[in-house]
C-alpha cells in the first residue's frame, strides 16, 4: 500500500491527540528548544547543507510516514518542532495537516501528516520531529502490546521512572497513548518504600513511619520480596505494595494474603514487577494483581521507524 493512498483525511489544525491527561505545551517547548539547540548550535544556529542549497524562498510539501507498523504518539510535538525552526530562520511557519492521531494504530507507508511550508524549515526540523515522535511512538507501541495482552484480565500495565533523562514527559505520555497507565512521574508524588530505605530506617515500619510524619499528603508504596514482607508492609500501613520478583505461585499466595486482611486494612494496591515478558502476562494478571510495571516500556523499547519524504515539486 503507498503512501498516497494513506492522504490525509483531517482538516489542517486539527489535533494531533486525544490523550489525557494532554503532553505538556511548556514542556514539549523547552524540550523542543534543548533538540534544535543540539542540532543547530546556540539559537538561532544554521543548517549550513539546507541553507547552502536550499533558497529561503523555496516552498515546498513533505509527508510524515510510518514506515512499519506500530502505534503512533508525540504527532502533537510536531507543530512546536516546526513554529521554532521557522523562528530561527524568520520564515513562515509550515501548515501541518494530521492523517492520524496519537494512539492510532497505523500500518507501514500510512501518512501521519502532510506539512506544507518554506522548504527550509521543513528540512531543518525533520530530524528533530522524526526523533521525538519515532522515541514516543516506539514506546506506544510496546505498550499496546501489553496492554492487548492484560485486556479482559482487571490488570493494568504501569510506567516505572526508567525513563530517558529529560524525555519523561514524552514517554510516559506515550504510555498513555499506548493504553498503559502512569505509575508515578517522579520521586515526589508518591513514596516508594525500598530495601535502602528499609536499611537507613532500620525497618519497614520505622520507614513507613517517617514518611508519613515528613510526608502525611503522598500515598506510601512498600517493595516487598516474600509473602512475610508484604505482611510486614500491611502491618506498617502501606497504601500499596510492590510485589517483586516473585514466582507465580508465591505472587498467588502474596495477593490471597493481603486480600485476606483488606477488611481490616481497607483496600490496598498490589504491583507486580520484575523479570515480566509477554508470555508471562495473563498468567501473572490472573493471580489477582492490580498492576503489572514493566520498566522496558520505556528503557527497552525500539523506536518506530518514521520518515519525512519531501514531494516532488509538480
Amino acid at each position: 500500500m503507498t503512501a498516497d493512498q494513506h492522504a490525509p483525511q483531517l482538516a489542517a489544525g486539527s489535533a494531533a491527540s486525544l490523550v489525557e491527561p494532554p503532553l505538556d505545551p511548556a514542556w514539549a517547548a523547552r524540550a523542543v528548544q534543548t533538540a534544535l539547540d543540539e542540532d543547530l548550535g546556540a539559537a538561532p544556529g544554521r543548517d549550513v547543507t539546507t541553507q547552502a542549497t536550499v533558497p529561503a524562498s523555496a516552498r515546498g510539501t513533505a509527508d510524515l510516514v510510518a514506515r512499519a507498523p506500530g502505534v503512533v504518539a508525540g504527532l502533537v510535538v510536531v507543530p512546536e518542532v516546526l513554529a521554532q525552526v521557522a523562528g530561527r530562520l524568520g520564515l513562515d511557519v509550515p501548515e501541518v495537516t494530521f492523517a492520524a492521531r496519537d494512539g492510532d494504530a497505523v500500518v507501514a507507508g500510512q501518512v501521519l501528516a502532510r506539512l506544507a511550508g518554506p522548504t527550509q524549515v521543513l528540512l531543518v526540523a525533520e530530524r528533530t520531529l522524526l526523533n521525538l515522535a519515532s522515541r514516543a511512538s516506539g514506546v506506544a507501541t510496546a505498550t499496546r502490546a501489553w496492554a492487548d495482552a492484560l485486556a479482559g484480565t482487571g490488570a493494568q500495565v504501569l510506567d516505572t521512572r526508567k525513563t530517558t533523562p529529560g524525555l519523561r514527559a514524552l514517554e510516559k505520555y506515550a504510555v498513555r497513548a499506548g493504553g498503559g497507565t502512569n505509575k508515578r512521574m517522579g520521586l515526589y508524588d508518591v513514596a516508594m518504600v525500598k530495601d535502602n530505605h528499609v536499611v537507613a530506617a532500620g525497618s519497614v515500619a520505622g520507614a513507613v513511619a517517617a514518611v508519613r510524619g515528613a510526608f502525611p499528603d503522598v500515598l506510601v508504596q512498600v517493595e516487598a520480596d516474600t509473602v512475610e514482607q508484604a505482611m510486614e508492609a500491611l502491618d506498617a500501613g502501606a497504601d500499596f505494595l510492590l510485589l517483586d520478583n516473585m514466582a507465580t505461585p508465591v505472587l498467588a499466595r502474596a495477593v490471597a494474603a493481603v486480600r485476606a486482611r483488606e477488611a481490616e486494612t481497607g483496600p490496598v494496591e498490589l504491583e507486580a514487577t520484575g523479570k515480566l515478558t509477554l508470555d508471562r502476562a495473563r498468567e501473572v494478571a490472573g493471580t489477582g494483581v492490580d498492576h503489572l510495571s514493566v520498566g522496558a516500556l520505556t528503557h527497552s523499547a525500539p523506536i518506530l521507524d518514521l520518515a519525512l519524504d519531501l514531494r516532488p515539486a509538480p
